[in-house]
């Protein structure tokens, strides 16, 4: 089968593999959508997190059964399906609090065992979820939703029970804009979004968001005026201004990957005083339900973050440094491109 390899960091180029040997408890999936996400490129070329090389890399994959093993009955061949791509041990600390995503042997698809980004991936039938007719492209989005549900349930954001009145993003990127998205599907009136990049903001504001210039007049006026802010830049700065546009008693969100390394400069007085709520989050937590859930009660909007749909071959040159155009959001390896 034809596939990405990573032969070790940063290593990366199409390759001819055997098919997957099927194993009890397993099913093969013909991917036919598989997003790339800015992590990826980051684990792939050893900036973050521990990757397992060779590699085929792809955590956000949707696509169909193809084979079962003996043993298996929750699936079928031809079964439309979206990966859960965690693998967590189960059984220390934190995945007995249920904070599977913060396993201290966390494994995942894509990241220590091959991926989607290959015409075929074996996968574990309970890491695999029905997607009805939604399209596959917009399944593939159920993976990053699934991060942004795990972070706003983290900030204690509930459609229904604890909703801000007005939240700020930074970031008018692919997983930015999803943030926005969902903050609006849960119920929060109004949503701005800040980025550097006018185009971006353009597109933002045509999904319905408002957009904001970093860094302008326009924003600055507005500190201390939003419920809720998110990071979605993974630049620490960013980070650091968050506070001064929470409003008092608000919640900010560091969702963004920083590097490890990167530090920032908070008051814990004004923490204090103005009772602000600080949260962090990581990957999902067996949210791909939910994220499916709402992508199937989308209008369409958020299968528009969907930017690039390419062949494997075609793919290769977005593993390396981004291509620097704000035109380009979520890319995806498409089997039907």
């Amino acid at each position: 089968m034809k596939a990405i390899r990573f032969a070790a960091a940063g290593v990366a180029g199409m390759a001819d593999l055997e098919m997957p040997r099927m194993k009890a408890g397993h099913a093969l999936v013909r991917v036919r959508a598989a997003g790339l996400c800015h992590t990826d490129i980051e684990v792939l070329h050893g900036r973050y997190g521990v990757g397992a090389f060779p590699l085929v890399p792809g955590h956000e994959y949707a696509g169909t059964v193809e084979a079962v093993a003996d043993d298996v009955v929750a699936v079928k061949p031809g079964d439309r399906v979206a990966v859960d791509p965690n693998i967590p041990c189960g059984h220390c600390p934190a995945c007995r609090k249920g904070l599977t995503n913060l396993c201290a042997s966390l494994k995942a698809y894509g990241v220590t065992e091959n991926g989607g980004f290959a015409e075929f991936s074996l996968v574990a039938v309970d890491h695999l979820h029905g997607i009805g007719d939604l399209a596959f492209d917009t399944a593939a989005l159920a993976e990053p939703l699934a991060c942004v549900l795990n972070g706003l349930g983290a900030a204690g954001v509930e459609a229904g029970k604890h909703v801000p009145g007005n939240a700020l993003v930074f970031g008018a990127g692919p997983i930015g804009l999803l943030m926005a998205l969902s903050l609006k599907a849960k119920g929060v009136a109004s949503v701005a979004v800040a980025d550097i990049s006018e185009q971006r903001l353009a597109f933002a504001e045509a999904l319905g968001l408002e957009p904001l210039v970093s860094g302008s007049q326009a924003l600055s006026t507005r500190a201390r005026g939003f419920d809720f802010v998110a990071d979605a830049t993974g630049v620490a700065k960013v980070v650091e201004s968050m506070i001064g546009f929470t409003a008092d008693g608000g919640t900010a969100l560091v969702f963004g990957v920083c590097a490890p390394d990167a530090r920032i400069s908070i008051a814990p007085f004004e923490i204090f005083r103005r009772q602000i709520r600080l949260a962090g989050s990581h990957s999902l937590n067996r949210n791909i339900p939910q994220a499916l859930d709402i992508l199937k009660r989308d209008d369409g909007t958020m299968a528009r973050l969907v930017s690039h749909q390419l062949p494997l071959s075609e793919l290769l040159p977005f593993f390396g440094k981004s291509s620097g155009d704000p035109a380009t959001m979520k890319v995806q390896f498409s089997a039907e491109s």
